[in-house]
């Protein structure tokens, strides 16, 4: 029995954030909807509520195509270690048990998100199409620019919550959040999340108006769904990365600390649709600019200036004791 109980531990973790992330598409189309003067989907169930299972059920039944001139094992394995690699990102964050608790769980996020490269870029190379290649090529060098600056925010977070471990940003954020003292690292890193991620208005690895749809041109069905799920279970990922990060607990109690954080990450996601139906998308040159020019510079002067103030202060000599 508790063999059993061990091997179904993952699924009980894994099925919740997949509900999560069909739910979540349900909203934005909603949104997105009300925000362009329209009805979003009102059919399939009372008030849609159904339309993401249908949309499941519809991309799994349907016939996958597969490219004659493919990679045919790379072609299928992309999307599904795609999928895998945003599932075992979920193992560290307390919701309200980490899965895995790890004394370096904010590397090990980085870690494996710096992995999902490989899926895209071996989804576009496996497709032998110059459209999905030149949609993975951007996301690699997206990926890896914004990747950059991502770890040195971490870094000058890291500083302030004194441990590697995502329950010190918790501690360390009882009485204070990160984002009132570092407010300019918490913008660069919301705007870096939405690179990462591939979302407007960055979402150039998946431009129609150049590439159709970028490198999972050639995928449909349940390989097309695998990717979905994937970058949708990133983007809520990402979102309660930055909860903790910046949002940290309160003085709450702890049966309260999981539905806090869940109604954080909620309205962080709620930016992320927001910013989709505000802005309009970059080029890519001004892509390459604002992480190059602009974030890199800054997050460096962050991180110098948060190693300089302990380095001083252990610098500096004491003062003399003042006799009576």
């Amino acid at each position: 029995m508790k063999l059993m109980f061990i091997h179904l531990l993952p699924l009980l973790y894994i099925a919740p954030i997949l509900i999560a992330v069909a739910f979540f598409t349900l909203i934005e189309r909603k949104i997105l909807g009300y925000m362009q003067h329209r009805k979003g989907p009102n059919v399939v169930g009372p008030f849609g509520l159904l339309q993401p299972i249908a949309d499941g059920l519809k991309l799994f039944i349907k016939e996958p195509i597969r490219p004659s001139t493919s990679s045919q094992i790379l072609f299928i394995l992309a999307p599904t270690t795609a999928l895998i690699l945003a599932m075992i990102m979920w193992a560290p964050f307390p919701l309200p048990i980490p899965f895995s608790n790890l004394n370096l769980s904010i590397l090990f996020i980085l870690a494996i998100s710096s992995l999902t490269v490989y899926t895209i870029l071996a989804s576009g190379w496996a497709s032998n199409s110059k459209y999905a290649l030149i949609g993975a090529l951007r996301a690699v060098a997206q990926t890896i620019s914004y990747e950059v600056t991502l770890a040195l925010i971490v870094l000058c977070t890291i500083f302030w919550a004194g441990g590697f471990t995502l329950s010190a940003f918790n501690l360390s954020q009882q009485y204070l959040w990160l984002i009132i003292p570092l407010w300019p690292l918490a913008l660069m890193w919301f705007v870096s999340t939405l690179a990462e991620t591939n979302r407007a208005p960055f979402d150039l690895t998946e431009g129609e108006s150049e590439l159709v749809s970028g490198f999972n041109v050639e995928y449909a069905g349940g390989p097309f769904a695998l990717f979905f799920l994937a970058e949708y279970a990133n983007i809520l990922m990402m979102n309660t990365l930055t909860t903790i990060i910046f949002l940290g607990s309160c003085l709450a109690s702890p049966s309260l600390a999981t539905p806090i954080l869940m109604t954080k990450a909620s309205i962080l996601s709620l930016l992320f649709l927001w910013v989709r139906a505000s802005y309009p998308r970059f080029r890519y040159d001004q892509l390459m600019h604002l992480v190059w020019k602009n974030f890199l510079p800054l997050t460096l002067a962050f991180v110098i200036f948060n190693i300089s103030i302990p380095i001083s202060l252990l610098l500096t000599p004491p003062l003399p004791w003042k006799r009576a």
